[in-house]
C-alpha cells in the first residue's frame, strides 16, 4: 500500500522493539558467559520497554490519535525500512561490544527514520510526536552505553 498513517508506522516500530526483544532474548539463553547473558537480558528488557511505550501510545485512548491518524505518501521509508530489516536479519551477538553496536545501530537508524518523519510532518503536532520520539531514541543510545560502560566493570 503507498499511503499509510502514522499509527501503521508506529506499529511497525513496536513489532521491530519486540523482534529485537526476542533476538536479544534467544541469544542470551545461549550465551557463553554470565557476562554477555546480563547484557543480552539488559537490551531485550530495553526494547520490551520501548515496545511497550509504543504500544502506549497506539491505544485508543492516547493523547496522540490525531497525530496517529495523519496520512503520509513515502513508501520509501514504510513498511519495511530496509537498513533496520538487515540489521534484524545479519546482527551477530557472540560479544558484548557486538551486542552493543546493534543496539546502538538499531536506534540510530530509528532515529533517524523519526528525524526523518518530522521533518516531512504535515500537521506541528506530526512534527513533535516525531521529534519526541527521535529524542527519545538519542537518550535510549546514551541509557544503553553507560549501562554497558557499567557491565564492563563486572
Amino acid at each position: 500500500m503507498r499511503y499509510n498513517q502514522v499509527r501503521d508506522l508506529i506499529a511497525w516500530a513496536a513489532d521491530f522493539h519486540g523482534r529485537m526483544a526476542r533476538q536479544f532474548g534467544d541469544r542470551a539463553k545461549d550465551a557463553e558467559s554470565e557476562r554477555l547473558q546480563i547484557a543480552l537480558d539488559y537490551l531485550a528488557s530495553q526494547e520490551l520497554r520501548m515496545k511497550s511505550g509504543l504500544e502506549d501510545t497506539l491505544d485508543e485512548g492516547s493523547a496522540h490519535q490525531e497525530v496517529l491518524n495523519t496520512w503520509f505518501d513515502d513508501p520509501a521509508d514504510f513498511p519495511q525500512p530496509p537498513g533496520l530489516e538487515r540489521l534484524t536479519q545479519y546482527a551477530t551477538y557472540d560479544s558484548i561490544e557486538a551486542a552493543l553496536q546493534t543496539s546502538t545501530e538499531a536506534h540510530n537508524a530509528l532515529q533517524e527514520l523519526y528525524e526523518y518523519r518530522a521533518k516531512k510532518a504535515v500537521i506541528p503536532a506530526e512534527e513533535e510526536f516525531f521529534n519526541s520520539l527521535a529524542e527519545g531514541h538519542e537518550a535510549e543510545v546514551r541509557r544503553i552505553v553507560s549501562q554497558f560502560e557499567d557491565f564492563s566493570d563486572i
